[in-house]
């Protein structure tokens, strides 16, 4: 470098160099043979900087035999930090204002970080993007709920019941993940208060729940969105929220909607009246942690993997828990609650009967289908054929094993009398389905494999799935998602990938990559392309989200839109339209642009402790029990080498 000679911090020629070289009276810089230079002047017009303390001694520096300094940094990046310091002038487009701004505040160039913030600025506002649809503050923090006791249908349990260990399953789609202990706030256990864990919508309210409480909002066209209920605070956490805005034939009529919440082995049940007013209608349990919790039609459902089953009655108000196999997934179907279980089989229960049609005082759980080789059901999806005048509704069921494999069963009316017939079978998978969709145009399936998504078309006939000419393949992608591993970051029920969207609409996918960041990205879930990224408009984190479609007006023409509700580290939630950006995407050509690209990426990683995150586990797994924690994958190793690599250079520079 510069006239041959040879300085032991120069890299080799065939290689970029990384660091340059300052003389006392000149400057001089060497990048790959070409020589900078300027004056101690123009290094130092800007006061209080680097190179006011450098040249002044009181940064200890690396000189060669000439006196030139050594600065491990990089030299292309200070070009145009010298160009400035000579003309006071900017050219943002041809710079990469992110990398230049970091450069900037290392070297203390204060005029020259402000000008790249407003460059970097242009784009952000408070007030977000075009698909920014709404805003709303963090609520008060409600007074402590009154002591109650737990009653499992008329019989009271003294108290709530102890700490359950969870043990790890994998679970489908709607089956949310495990916790963990949940535990109480004074144990030391607890989440932040004030952060959103899990969002819930139905027709056209939201649920958020908190750590110890729950709030409600409704919108409508003419007032926008509305806090219509806000619980007691509780003294527990918050695991699982369930939403029914809709609840007919009640006793208190048909306006009345109902909030409940889990944690442990409770379950709170609220109704919400037209006004907003709130009445706790029991508290229930399961006597097993809740490890999913939902509506169907009238009846609250909860479930746990070890094979219980909970449902509550509007109607008669009775609870009732019921002994089944243990369960992996789940999915609703009209007035059907359809279980995967641990062994091989996929039962039914018809809620809508419960509890008329009742045997010893039992649910009616009745076995639809035993998968052909006994594989754990580890994910399922179930779709309604449209109904007409001959053949009515006729049901279609996805399926994921434990081994990787994905089946579809169909029930249409030329196997009437038999039960479902299998039609397809997908083994392309080599780590366990943790989710699947069938819509009316795809089939889409995750495995445990970094959330490796493989998707296939769907050839329809009158509305029923053809053989001819059957599903094809389309797309293949992961959804790299890092989780937090001690869970305090969140509540990962909040934070699902989805696919979210109607069964007849283009399906998408989101994706926080890091738990600790602002940013998402949503995808196509037929081809993996970026619809669009949303990035929270005041910069706080992002903890929990959700995709809901909410009912459009009464005027003629309205429809429905679709929603991301994004909520955040503060307790406020932040609204996008994705109706806007599907169309706004079906009008231009998507780029072949999915997740994070390498560059962004790694400036989300720059953000995130490796050493604290988890990626799914990457190894073929024949069953559940193949491992319970999952282990670092490749994709994980490399991350955390470039990690080390970064912090070494900035080690070597101090």
């Amino acid at each position: 470098i510069g006239g041959g000679k040879t300085y032991p911090f120069a890299s080799d020629s065939k290689k970029p160099c990384r660091g340059f070289f300052l003389g006392l009276l000149l400057i001089y810089f060497y990048v790959r043979h070409r020589r900078f230079s300027t004056s101690k002047q123009t290094l130092t017009w800007v006061p209080d900087s680097f190179f006011s303390s450098l040249l002044s001694g009181r940064i200890s520096t690396l000189k060669d035999e000439t006196g030139a300094i050594f600065i491990d940094r990089d030299p292309s990046l200070f070009a145009p930090i010298l160009n400035f310091l000579r003309t006071k002038e900017l050219h943002p487009r041809s710079i990469d204002v992110h990398l230049l701004m970091h450069e900037a505040e290392f070297y203390g160039i204060t005029p020259l970080v402000r000008k790249l913030q407003l460059c970097d600025e242009l784009d952000r506002s408070s007030c977000g993007t075009v698909l920014f649809n709404g805003y709303l503050p963090p609520p008060v923090y409600p007074v402590k709920r009154r002591n109650r006791h737990s009653v499992a249908g008329p019989q009271f349990m003294g108290g709530r019941s102890g700490p359950v260990e969870r043990a790890p399953v994998r679970r489908s789609n709607t089956m949310p993940p495990n916790l963990g202990n949940s535990g109480i706030l004074s144990s030391g256990l607890g989440a932040d208060p004030g952060m959103v864990r899990i969002i819930c919508g139905h027709h056209n309210w939201i649920a958020l729940a908190y750590a110890q409480f729950v709030v409600c909002y409704r919108v409508k066209e003419s007032s926008g969105w509305q806090l219509v209920f806000t619980s007691p605070r509780l003294d527990w956490v918050i695991d699982r929220v369930a939403l029914n805005a809709k609840v007919m034939g009640g006793s208190l009529g048909d306006n009345d909607k109902m909030v409940a919440v889990a944690s442990g082995t409770e379950i709170i049940l609220w109704s919400i009246c037209a006004d907003g007013n709130g009445n706790e209608i029991g508290v229930f349990s399961l006597n097993v942690p809740v490890e999913a919790l939902f509506f169907v039609g009238n009846q609250l459902i909860a479930t746990s993997h070890t094979g219980k089953v909970g449902v509550w009655n509007a109607v008669t108000k009775h609870w009732q828990n019921q002994d089944v196999v243990p369960i992996n997934s789940y999915d609703t179907a009209g007035s059907f609650l359809i279980l995967g279980c641990n062994n091989g089989s996929i039962y039914y229960i018809d809620v809508q009967k419960f509890p008329l049609r009742m045997k010893d005082n039992d649910l009616l759980v009745t076995e639809l289908y035993r998968d052909p080789s006994e594989d754990a059901i580890t994910a399922l999806s179930v779709y309604l054929t449209p109904k007409t005048s001959d053949s009515g509704n006729w049901i279609e069921i996805a399926y994921g094993t434990s081994s990787g494999t994905v089946r579809v069963i169909v029930q249409h009316p030329e196997t009437v009398g038999s039960g479902p017939q299998l039609f397809q079978t997908f083994s392309v998978h080599r780590s366990p389905v943790t989710k699947i969709m069938l819509s009316e145009k795809h089939l889409i399936s995750v495995c445990a494999d970094n959330n490796h998504v493989r998707t296939w078309t769907v050839t329809r006939f009158r509305g029923m799935i053809s053989t001819q000419p059957g599903s094809t393949p389309l797309t293949s992608f992961k959804i790299l998602s890092l989780e937090d591993i001690d869970g305090h970051g969140g509540c990962s029920a909040g934070t699902e990938i989805g696919p979210y969207g109607e069964r007849d609409d283009q399906q998408v996918f989101i994706q926080r990559v890091v738990p600790d960041t602002d940013k998402l990205y949503v995808r196509l879930s037929s081809n993996g392309k970026r619809v669009c990224e949303v990035r929270s408009v005041d910069g706080t984190s992002i903890t929990a989200f959700m995709v809901h479609e909410c009912e459009g007006s009464s005027r003629i023409g309205s429809r429905p839109r679709r929603y991301l509700f994004s909520g955040h580290g503060n307790g406020s939630i932040q609204m996008w339209d994705l109706t806007t950006a599907m169309e706004i995407a079906g009008k231009v050509d998507i780029k072949a642009l999915g997740g994070p690209t390498e560059e962004e990426l790694l400036e989300l990683l720059d953000q995130c402790d490796l050493a604290l995150t988890r990626t799914p586990d990457m190894s073929p797994a024949a069953s559940l029990t193949h491992t319970s924690t999952p282990r670092t994958s490749t994709c994980r190793y490399i991350l955390l080498t470039h990690e080390h690599h970064y912090i070494l250079d900035r080690f070597m520079f101090s």
